[in-house]
This record gives C-alpha cells, sequence and structure tokens, in this order.
C-alpha cells in the first residue's frame, strides 16, 4: 500500500508541473516568437520479490518545440522573423540569449534591440548600430542589414550544436551553454513576425487529459488513505 501511494503521489506531482507547462504555453498563444515546451516522463521499474514490479513515471525534463510558428507580415522594417532553423542573439546583463522574438528597434544611441532593449548582435557577436533619423533600412535573408551602399552590419542567426539543451530563462529568451554556429538554412524575412508555435487546440486537449488523470489520482489516494486508516483503527482495536 505505501509503495501505491508513493508511486501515485509520483504522479500527481508529475501532472501538476504538467499542467502549469500547458497553461503557461495557452496564455502565451499569442506571444511573438514563443515556443511550446512539454514535458519528458522517465519510468523506473523496479523487481518486487514474490510481487508484480513496481514502476514509477515522473517528469524529468522540459522539452522545447522547434516547429515553426506562422509568419506575419508587418511592414515595418525592424520587425524580423526567422524562416527555418536558428535564434537571433542578444546581449543581456546575464550573457548571451537566444530568440525568436523579432520585434526590433533602435535606442537612443542607434544600436538595434529586443522589445526589452537587449542589443542584437552580429555573426561575430558586436551589436549594430543605425544612424539616428534613417529609416529606410534593408535587411537580406541572410541578415545583413545596409543602408543604401553603406553595410551596417550582418545580424546573426545561430544555431546551439546538436543535442545541446535549452533552457528557457524568460517567456521569449533561451540560455545554453553550448557553442553557438552560423544556421545554414535560417533565412530573414524584413517586415514580419513569427507568432507563438503553440499548438492551442491541442494544448487545451491535453489540459483536459491531465486534469481528467489528477482527479482519479486523488481519488485513489483517498482510497488508498481510508484503507490505510480503516487499518490502524483495526490494530488500535
Amino acid at each position: 500500500m505505501e509503495n501505491a501511494g508513493y508511486v501515485t503521489l509520483t504522479r500527481q506531482s508529475g501532472l501538476m508541473r504538467e499542467m502549469e507547462i500547458i497553461a503557461h504555453n495557452i496564455a502565451n498563444a499569442a506571444t511573438s516568437g514563443f515556443r511550446q515546451q512539454g514535458l519528458v516522463f522517465s519510468e523506473f521499474v523496479q523487481g518486487i520479490e514474490g510481487g508484480d514490479s513496481l514502476s514509477m513515471a515522473a517528469a524529468r525534463v522540459k522539452k522545447t518545440s522547434v516547429a515553426q510558428g506562422i509568419l506575419t507580415q508587418t511592414g515595418n522594417a525592424l520587425d524580423l522573423a526567422i524562416e527555418g532553423r536558428g535564434y537571433f542573439q542578444l546581449e543581456t546583463p546575464n550573457g548571451i540569449r537566444l530568440t525568436r522574438a523579432g520585434a526590433f528597434n533602435v535606442n537612443s544611441v542607434g544600436d538595434v534591440v529586443s522589445s526589452d532593449g537587449h542589443r542584437v548582435l552580429d555573426l561575430g557577436g558586436a551589436p549594430i548600430n543605425v544612424p539616428q533619423g534613417e529609416a529606410d533600412v534593408k535587411v537580406a535573408a541572410d541578415g545583413t542589414v545596409s543602408l543604401g551602399d553603406r553595410l551596417l552590419g550582418q545580424i546573426g542567426v545561430m544555431v546551439p550544436e546538436p543535442g545541446a539543451d535549452l533552457k528557457r530563462e524568460s517567456g521569449v529568451l533561451f540560455q545554453t551553454d553550448a557553442a553557438l554556429a552560423p544556421s545554414e538554412d535560417g533565412l530573414v524575412l524584413q517586415g514580419h513576425l513569427e507568432g507563438s508555435n503553440v499548438d492551442a487546440i491541442s494544448q487545451l486537449t491535453r489540459m483536459i487529459e491531465v486534469q481528467r488523470a489528477y482527479e482519479l489520482g486523488q481519488k485513489l489516494l483517498d482510497m488508498d488513505h481510508e484503507r490505510s486508516k480503516s487499518a490502524l483503527q483495526t490494530l488500535i482495536k
């Protein structure tokens, strides 16, 4: 009974974590550049002498979806979207961070920055500066930023090394300790933004499934508690 109760509690904890992630996904279904997350469950099986094996599943790892979000044309010169693999790299107080959210603008000193004020970096890790008052900036598919015949830099579209772990730091920022390399197939689209890649319908469906599974688990815990209570009362008598 104790093993069954422990397994159920572990499962309930995993379901609660998954519910929190699903709710976060749904809340950001309209957030530009947001990446849907899910949980990867691992299973531990141990044989029990004289009985069936004990199986325990636990939510161990958050997995980020790399599916392409819908691209929407805005017409704004510094609204940029990536079609294909890759991330923009931003300079933050905590180091280099990656994002797919490309609603950029120019700050008071002419640096191209994100909506949070983080400087957008070029392939070499340097900021890109646009002369004050100049609005006719062109961004090519390879990220090259130009003003007339003047080259201003090349926005870096980077990919982490294969198998690298991306850790979400905030809604649209990711951190990795892996080496970064230029994307071979990521194209920059000027005047576009990439929407969230959250599949709202599947997330709502999964939320209902998780809710039902949690309620069932709670009933099992209540039944186990009543059995233990009855057994204890019998022993006391």
